[in-house]
């Protein structure tokens, strides 16, 4: 949907050169899933600007691969994405320990799109590192 306010466009992540020379732009359900995976990947006090902004799963990266870090991480995810991304319903974020790579969580996140009501999901990887 070109004129589509609500979901909009933006720069495409991680920043590239179109065609034309200029600033690639990404749009519709794409700039939101780029927005999400943005959210997610970033941690809280990275930006000087805005302090806040990110996810709090980088808390966990060297917490132990259980179940109990599972849920931390499902819920950090939640929260993060309730609040910096308004564009979305957030139906359900769940996670499990990857099987081939046991210090990787595998996020899974299913959401649908307010304005098209898209449902859309993703996964997002998360690697812990393993104290020694």
């Amino acid at each position: 949907m070109p004129g589509n306010v609500l979901v909009g466009r933006g720069w495409t992540f991680p920043v590239q050169i179109g065609g034309s020379g200029g600033i690639s732009l990404s749009g519709d359900a794409s700039d939101i899933e780029e927005a999400v995976r943005v959210i997610i990947g970033t941690s809280p006090g990275e930006r000087v600007m805005r302090p806040d902004f990110g996810c709090r799963i980088h808390e966990l990266v060297f917490a132990p691969a259980n179940s109990q870090t599972v849920g931390l991480a499902q819920r950090y995810v939640l929260e993060a994405l309730k609040w910096w991304e308004p564009r979305i319903e957030v139906i359900e974020v769940s996670g499990m320990i990857d099987t081939v790579e046991p210090n990787r969580l595998l996020i899974n996140v299913i959401y649908t799109i307010r304005d098209t009501k898209d449902e859309r999901s993703l996964v997002y990887p998360f690697y812990l590192i393993a104290r020694e």
